[in-house]
């Protein structure tokens, strides 16, 4: 099953000032969820961003931020982000199938949320190298985890690939140079 930007929501979970830091490779997976959400952007995926306990973990990180000016961005208690009704109701109002899921902490949050929409009947792909935890061990066994419950590990060009469809568009040279590495992300 391919990715289909026009089925897709990018759901970015809990990348937060106070967490980043601390996060395993932390600046590997902040460069691919900016491609990603700069892939988003430029093909009309909606971008869904949660963020846990805000007051105490602070906001999402600002570089995410200023790449999702359109994204809704909805604050949460419960680990998974199907505990919070907002965000059930942005993923209803868009109608999409294909949930494409990143974030920190692999093992707790992102686990967790794309268990959880499995559970629900989504299609959930998880962006393998846009995720990660404080421990490495803990995002690997995540990683092992949820592909063993249904859903499928892609990588970041691996998404963008799939929503450009083709080469010869407008998009494709929009987005090539930062995917290949040759403009920053």
């Amino acid at each position: 099953m391919l990715l289909s930007a026009k089925r897709s929501t990018l759901v970015i979970v809990d990348v937060q000032e106070r967490v980043a830091p601390a996060i395993h490779e932390a600046g590997r997976v902040l460069g691919n969820l900016r491609i990603l959400l700069r892939a988003a952007r430029e093909l009309g995926v909606p971008v869904l961003i949660t963020e846990h306990y805000p007051k105490g973990l602070g906001p999402t990180v600002a570089a995410i931020l200023d790449e999702a000016p359109d994204a809704a961005v909805i604050e949460k208690i419960s680990f998974a982000s199907i505990g919070a009704l907002p965000f059930l109701d942005r993923l209803a109002e868009g109608g999409r199938d294909q949930i494409v899921v990143a974030g920190m902490e692999a093992h707790v949050c992102v686990l967790q949320t794309a268990l959880g929409l499995r559970m629900r009947g989504h299609d959930v792909f998880l962006v393998a190298d846009a995720v990660s935890s404080r421990v490495p061990e803990n995002a690997r066994l995540a990683v092992e985890r949820m592909r063993q419950n249904g859903v499928s590990a892609v990588t970041t060009e691996m998404v963008a690939f799939e929503w450009l469809e083709r080469a010869d568009t407008p998009s494709f040279k929009a987005l090539i140079g930062l995917i290949k590495g040759k403009e920053e992300a």
